[in-house]
């Protein structure tokens, strides 16, 4: 049975496409979508995993956004369908850690080919639409990874910079046609995101120079990860939900564990000063003081 939506209700019906709708926070923001009264159409290369989401009443489309030509043809079928797309939220990407040294060329080129390229291939495919009807909004969901680089992910952080140039470029070539472009900044979110990349970035590293430290940051990555500290992902659905529902929306929403301050902190802080700053949070063991019940009574 399908629950209430749980946090802004549509105040107009809109047609919307949102990438990497198969798991994680593409999944959740598909549904609450659907669920205000929205149009929603999620894309996926895992078409299978979405299909709890037509319960909801989301439309699959099966979808690498690594091909340009099924990309023009997702956005055609929408087209086809709604006769037009309101707002397209771009989603999909990836984190694959490791140092410029060891990770493979091949792997960085696919890296900015789902996270960059794909993205602008969408971009570029909705933009015609929403050009001649002078409305619409792009959603892109970056990172404060795209603001400051952490130890050990110089590709993964490359591609988030180069979604942030080419949404604040877009925004200012859209404006004048009423497109509005939305940059979604998560910090730290639980979810699976962490584990993924620290996986990468430990084979990565085997039998290289790096091992011993890309081990002891993937532990530390894991370990971060799997603490309290993180922020649940809805915080980063009533995001995307903020913006897709906003007559005028905000540029950024930087949201999530961290990311005011340590955006903040990059600004203000000595390069060498927030280089120490960032390693040394990866490598900190968390110090959580024991439970009542786990402190030993003085004898």
């Amino acid at each position: 049975m399908a629950k209430k939506p749980s946090t802004v209700k549509a105040v107009d019906k809109k047609a919307i496409l949102i990438t990497g709708a198969s798991s994680g926070m593409g999944f959740e923001a598909a549904k609450e979508l659907a669920l205000q009264g929205h149009s929603v159409y999620g894309a996926a290369r895992r078409v299978e995993r979405m299909a709890p989401l037509t319960e909801y009443g989301v439309h699959t489309i099966e979808l690498d956004v690594t091909d340009e030509e099924a990309c023009k043809d997702a956005v055609g079928r929408v087209v086809a369908e709604r006769g037009r797309i309101d707002v397209l939220v771009n989603n999909a990407g990836y984190g694959s850690f490791g140092t410029i040294e060891d990770v493979e060329i091949d792997e960085a080129r696919r890296q900015f080919d789902v996270n960059v390229f794909g993205l602008a291939a969408l971009t570029k495919a909705v933009m015609p639409q929403m050009r001649e009807r002078r409305s619409g909004t792009i959603v892109n969901v970056s990172s404060m990874g795209g603001r400051l680089v952490t130890f050990m992910g110089g590709w993964y952080h490359a591609t988030k910079y180069a979604v942030e140039a080419l949404s604040d470029a877009l925004r200012m070539e859209a404006a004048e046609f009423g497109i509005d472009v939305v940059l979604i900044e998560p910090g730290g979110i639980k979810t699976e995101w962490g584990n993924i990349a620290a996986d990468h970035l430990a084979e990565s590293s085997k039998g290289g120079a790096y091992e011993q430290t890309a081990s002891k940051a993937a532990e530390g990555m894991r370990r971060q990860y799997s603490g309290k500290m993180m922020s649940d992902p809805d915080v980063v659905v009533r995001a995307i939900s903020r913006a897709v529902n906003a007559k005028r929306p905000r540029p950024r929403y930087l949201i999530g564990f961290g990311a005011k301050p340590l955006v903040a902190a990059h600004a203000v802080l000595p390069t060498r000063a927030f280089d120490w700053f960032v390693k040394k949070a990866v490598f900190t063991p968390s110090r959580r003081k024991p439970r009542r019940s786990q402190q030993r009574r003085p004898q």
